[in-house]
């Protein structure tokens, strides 16, 4: 355990690194890149995708993946925004339903792969699928909106994005969740659980430990995940466009093997997932600062999650490589 735990510091050590470099490259060469408009551009596009990721991290520490969040997050919000706008329930109704419409499809998820034996990447893909066909269903693949700073719950904007005085409110749900997290995985029960399934399932099985149930409650912690980044994405962006989502996702897992987590499981950190989050959020709006069109972002996005899961696998050939005896260790027979 203390073996991982010195490989968890190293990674965020290097994660935290490559960010604090990355942004001296942008506010050298970007233009207007250090100013407050870009700070407050570069958080409000990490709130949602942190709440993503983080959740998203429990999945992977147990060696799973979770390709259905960022649907999950779109269908979570279209859920809300029908509730408010079409049927007049409280805003805070329906901040609540958003929570439970993620935790519901987390459940589903869970059960898909540890009753049905579902391998992760085929019951989440079926998930994604199913998610954005139901949020347009709910809709009838209408748009739907939710209070800006002008409307009469305005309260909601200047709550989960940013204040009157243009303070960014969400930076402090985002911290506050990202304490608990990692409270749950380095403090709990939960945590060790997660951490053992990743490293060794069977193994954690024969001991007696109910392995399915701890594998599950990841899996509802990242559709939770999910219905809370969708409080944050409605927030951000107010209008909710149906059958959206995809993508989400794949920022999400990136910036979770950036931050340092292995895809292989057993190794990973919330703390490095927010760094990794960070890091694609000031790559994105840097590039944009340098005058790269889209296409370049995604390109270099592509480069650093490649990079990171090369360092991975190096980390992993590493771990499993077998020392060859040498000729001291070979004793002869003794004679008789």
């Amino acid at each position: 355990m203390g073996e991982i735990l010195k490989k968890i510091q190293l990674q965020k050590l290097l994660a935290l690194g490559s960010l604090i470099i990355l942004y001296l490259f942008f506010a050298y060469f970007g233009r207007n890149f250090v100013s407050l408009g870009m700070t407050l551009q570069i958080l409000a596009q990490s709130y949602f995708v942190g709440f993503l990721a983080i959740g998203v991290t429990f999945v992977i520490i147990t060696g799973g993946i979770d390709l259905s969040i960022g649907t999950v997050m779109i269908c979570s919000a279209l859920v809300g925004g029908q509730l408010y706008r079409i049927h007049a329930m409280p805003l805070w109704l329906c901040i609540i339903a958003m929570v439970l419409v993620g935790a519901a499809f987390g459940l589903f998820n869970g059960l898909l792969v540890t009753r049905l034996k579902f391998p992760p990447f085929v019951a989440t893909l079926g998930t994604m699928m199913i998610s954005m066909g139901l949020g347009s269903i709910i809709t009838n693949v209408q748009s739907r909106a939710f209070p800006n700073f002008l409307e009469a719950d305005a309260w909601f904007s200047q709550v989960f994005l940013r204040s009157e005085g243009n303070f960014p409110m969400g930076a402090l749900f985002l911290g506050a969740y990202l304490i608990i997290t990692y409270i749950i995985l380095k403090k709990t029960k939960l945590g060790r659980y997660v951490y053992a399934i990743g490293s060794n399932e069977e193994a954690v099985r024969l001991s007696g430990v109910n392995a399915r149930g701890w594998k599950l409650a990841a899996y509802i912690i990242s559709g939770m995940s999910a219905g809370l980044a969708a409080i944050f994405f409605a927030a951000a962006y107010t209008t909710i466009i149906p059958g959206g989502g995809q993508g989400h996702e794949l920022s999400a897992i990136a910036a979770v093997v950036i931050g340092g987590t292995s895809l292989s499981g057993g190794v990973g950190s919330v703390v490095g997932t927010i760094i990794g989050v960070f890091i694609m959020s000031v790559l994105s709006n840097g590039l944009v600062a340098m005058g790269l069109p889209a296409p370049f972002q995604v390109f270099y996005t592509g480069i650093v999650l490649l990079g990171a899961v090369y360092l991975d696998i190096l980390r992993i050939e590493r771990a499993n490589q077998v020392r060859k005896p040498s000729l001291k260790d070979v004793t002869p027979k003794d004679k008789s």
